[in-house]
């Protein structure tokens, strides 16, 4: 019932990062500033091909090869249940998942990210709803390792 749940959580993910791609491309022109919260936040349409600050600027194939891999590990270990999860560190790893397959069905559909959300207090790039649930996953889940699971740093002696 848990991985019900789980997909479920995969698809609202995917569906808010791809309507909220959608309504950006339809309604922004290219590079134009639209204040949202002025002073904090506003949208600003840009095509990215690469990572954060266009690291690896044009690099597609590794993204995809990264993806896969990071896909088949998943497929693999929530089949298995070979690592100690717990089900709230599972859920992190699918708003990672269900990120990274958003942003990967952009770089495959379009050969870019499309990225909308500017912070106008801080340089800091910008980003699109993918990348909020992929960084918010990976420090929830490292949080959680680290301060609640204690049976995942448990060595197994035999």
């Amino acid at each position: 019932m848990t991985y019900i749940f789980m997909a479920v959580f995969a698809a609202l993910i995917l569906a808010c990062d791809q309507i909220t791609k959608f309504l950006t491309v339809a309604r922004i022109p290219l590079y134009t500033k639209v204040d949202f919260l002025p002073g904090i936040v506003s949208l600003t349409y840009v095509q990215n091909d690469g990572a954060a600050f266009s690291m690896l600027e044009g690099q597609q194939w590794l993204f995809a090869v990264v993806f896969a891999v990071f896909a088949a590990f998943i497929i693999w270990e929530f089949s298995k249940k070979r690592l100690p999860f717990t089900t709230f560190e599972r859920f992190c790893i699918v708003a990672v998942f269900a990120g990274g397959l958003g942003n990967m069905i952009d770089r495959l559909r379009l050969g870019y990210v499309v990225d909308m959300i500017a912070t106008d207090f801080m340089n800091f790039p910008v980003f699109n709803v993918a990348d909020i649930f992929i960084t918010c996953g990976c420090i929830l889940l490292m949080l959680h390792l680290i301060f609640f699971n204690k049976e995942f740093w448990k060595d197994e002696k035999k």
